[in-house]
């Protein structure tokens, strides 16, 4: 797992504000941190940039929750999201807020997605990911257990548990994200090898 090494102060902002600008700086709630690929960081960036082109590196946490009968609980993305809305996913993903540590991300997303609180998060891989619309230094952790699981509609539009047969059936057949096919396959040994 990256660790993230904030400076001393707030980091500046990337990019730098302009007088044409700066009301959309006031009006962020939302800032990520930017970060080299050894964990520095080195600005702040709201998500509109991040996601808006200019592919800024930032963090992000993933969390795979597997049961003892090798099940994957996934969750389908709401159809409000603005990247990939409809398609199942990873059971809880999310981008670290500025300020943060990885740590801190992963319960709080968890909390925030599915109520899912009591748990103790190992750590698989971390690796870069670029879309055509972000880059991003994923952080994937697993869960192992049998939980009582419950998504907030406001954030996914469902979720469920999937056998490994089920999950292999749909690849390649635009039913989950992209981002997900590939990690699955780079991590599905690791998360077997937890039971």
């Amino acid at each position: 797992m990256i660790e993230l090494v904030y400076p001393y102060d707030i980091a500046p902002i990337v990019p730098p504000p302009t007088a044409e600008t700066s009301h959309l700086v006031q009006k962020c709630t939302e800032w990520f941190p930017v970060m080299e690929s050894n964990g520095i960081v080195t600005g702040r960036a709201s998500r509109e940039y991040c996601h808006g082109g200019a592919k800024p590196l930032h963090p992000v946490v993933h969390i795979h929750i597997i049961d003892r009968m090798s099940r994957i609980y996934l969750q389908k993305r709401s159809m409000r999201k603005d990247i990939q809305p409809g398609k199942w996913d990873t059971a809880v993903g999310g981008h670290v807020s500025y300020g943060e540590a990885i740590l801190e991300s992963v319960y709080r997303e968890a909390s925030e997605e599915l109520k899912f609180t009591d748990f103790h998060p190992i750590h698989i891989i971390t690796y870069e990911f670029e879309s055509p619309v972000e880059r991003e230094m994923v952080n994937v952790f697993a869960a192992v257990g049998s939980y009582d699981l419950t998504p907030d509609l406001d954030e996914v539009d469902e979720g469920r548990w999937w056998e490994l047969s089920d999950i292999d059936a749909a690849m390649g057949k635009g039913v989950f994200t992209p981002n997900f096919e590939s990690e699955f396959q780079m991590i599905r040994d690791r998360l077997l090898a937890l039971l």
